[in-house]
């Protein structure tokens, strides 16, 4: 076995290894050797070489997302660290463990002009869960550090931050190890949960005739199919879900803006809830944001292990537990009550489906034609993965197969890593990856196709109206050089030659024929990664959507 002979660095791969952290995503570089030369001569480790930090750290994402385990990811010193940080408060916000190891000057070399050299220290301080700042020398102190940083990314589900300092010689190495970590194992394990007594808050439910349950990011398959039916059953509680929440039943509301968007402020009045439930990460929906925070309900509890925002402006409890524990000590304290609450909008429900498809079949080509298209034409039992702005509202909007998983960076709703984060996704997940995104977006992270681990199922559908649609939606659009350059950000750019550097398969869509056509061809090609590019009109499409909300009524 090769290792690196610098002890310090000897340390973190052996703890690493230790903890079962064996997935490692290393950028380029020469001040990081020492770990590179041990995490890739150690066969234990599963290590990937992706040379853009920014587009590495999503891509580790990705992976973390899916396989619900910590990736570590290691660069050099310098401004390469700062480029992780995007994906890094991705990470923290969206509960997903991150190891960021940076190599790092020693102390003395800092802030006296050597080059490449920054004060790495606490850099991701603001939403770091824990900051392991080494010393340069091996001691029990720098592997209890070591120690609580992993321990913490695994327990607490975010990203932390393992800064090494390392001295020339860099690329020494020594055919057996010289240091004897300390491994700390007192915190490996999260306690049994405990539920709280229930009986104060089943009384408050009990003797309420309206209760929403509003869930947001979510992963597939994490609701028990027992809760899932109990709630569907009652007909004083209605249940809002989002495409990202992957929860499903026939009697869920889950077009959000579509049902809301056209109330009445009676219409609100009488749809406030007294009780709102929430479970699951961020919530897309503006709209059911606004409506909550207008019209508050009485109580709002959050039933989450770790966190609970105040989205509303109206949690009043907290319960630190997972979902399907909750549901299962609180289910059997209830009774039933008499309600309208699930009739009258289970009645909005239907009739919003009937205005939806009507209105869709009146419509020129769009980007509403095009999302409502290729959403229904997703091959089932698939994944979908989808970036920010136009493109996770649109998917909002529209109904999706229950067998598809749908994931999507609502940490900090940024459009800097969607691409990579799918890429990563797919690496490690046996299902079939299609990428629905818009052209800025795509522009944005196009590094992230510089990357030899692509699937050769991987789809990528990039949607593009020449521009940032989805400022045209929102308040202050005017057609001008100001808006068009400083705030859509227009464009003649297409996907073409990036598909062709990158070993892509490309095809064009500009209509509704070669839109299906083409898709078919899309699904039925997995001889290597393609993109699917479909041209929409720049000036329609935000009327088109504006005048949807109108005519649901």
């Amino acid at each position: 076995m090769i290792y690196p002979k610098i002890p310090l660095a000897q340390s973190i791969i052996e703890l690493c290894l230790a903890k079962g952290i064996t997935t490692i995503v290393i950028s380029p570089g020469s001040r990081n050797a020492p770990l590179t030369i041990g995490f890739v001569n150690n066969p234990s480790f599963q290590c990937y070489s992706i040379a853009d930090e920014r587009a590495a750290a999503f891509f580790a994402l990705g992976i973390a997302q899916q396989t619900k385990h910590a990736v570590a990811l290691v660069c050099t010193s310098g401004s390469a660290l700062l480029n992780y940080y995007p994906a890094f408060a991705e990470a923290f916000y969206s509960q997903i463990p991150l190891i960021v190891i940076s190599a790092d000057r020693p102390q003395s070399k800092i802030d006296i002009g050597d080059g490449q050299t920054i004060r790495q220290e606490n850099v991701f301080e603001n939403h770091s869960l824990y900051n392991a700042n080494l010393q340069e020398n091996v001691s029990e102190e720098n592997d209890a550090k070591i120690n609580f940083a992993i321990n913490t990314a695994l327990l607490k589900k975010g990203p932390v931050h393992i800064n090494a300092p390392f001295e020339e010689p860099l690329y020494q190495t020594v055919s057996e190890i010289s240091v004897n970590v300390v491994l700390d194992v007192s915190e490996d394990f999260l306690p049994i949960p405990v539920v709280e007594d229930l009986s104060e808050y089943s009384k408050i439910w009990n003797q309420s005739t309206r209760k929403m349950i509003l869930v947001g990011v979510n992963d597939p398959n994490a609701i028990a199919e027992t809760a899932i039916n109990f709630l569907a059953a009652d007909e004083s509680v209605v249940v809002m879900t989002e495409t990202t929440s992957n929860l499903h039943h026939p009697t869920f509301i889950n077009n959000i803006d579509t049902i809301i968007t056209p109330f009445t402020d009676a219409d609100f009045e009488d749809f406030r809830p007294e009780i709102l439930v929430t479970f699951g990460g961020m919530i897309v929906s503006k709209r059911i944001k606004a409506f909550l925070r207008k019209y508050k309900p009485k109580h709002h509890w959050h039933i989450d292990t770790l966190r609970a925002y105040d989205t509303f402006g109206a949690l009043t409890k907290h319960f630190e537990v997972d979902p399907n524990y909750f549901f299962e000590a609180f289910f059997p304290l209830v009774t039933e009550i008499r309600s309208d609450y699930f009739i009258k909008m289970d009645k909005v429900k239907k009739l919003r489906e009937v205005k939806h498809e009507l209105y869709l079949d009146k419509i020129p080509f769009s980007d509403f034609v095009v999302f409502d298209t290729v959403i229904k034409s997703l091959p089932k039992n698939s994944q979908l993965q989808i970036s920010n702005s136009s493109a996770i509202r649109y998917a909002q909007l529209i109904d999706i197969d229950p067998t598809i998983e749908v994931y999507c960076n609502r940490g900090t709703s940024g459009i800097d890593g969607s691409t990579s984060t799918a890429i990563g996704a797919a690496v490690v997940n046996d299902k079939p990856t299609v990428f629905i995104t818009g052209d800025i977006s795509f522009l944005y992270d196009s590094n992230a196709l510089w990357n030899q681990y692509i699937a050769k199922n991987f789809k990528i559908i990039v949607v593009n109206n020449g521009g940032g649609g989805i400022f045209r939606i929102l308040p202050g659009h005017e057609e001008s050089p100001v808006f068009n350059t400083f705030f859509e950000t227009s464009h003649c750019l297409t996907a073409e030659h990036l598909a062709k550097m990158f070993g892509f398969e490309y095809s064009v869509s500009s209509d509704q024929k070669t839109l299906e056509t083409s898709l078919n061809a899309l699904y039925n090609q997995n001889l290597k990664p393609c993109i699917l590019e479909i041209f929409t009109p720049t000036l329609a499409n935000d009327k088109i959507l504006l005048d949807y909300f109108k005519e649901l009524v």
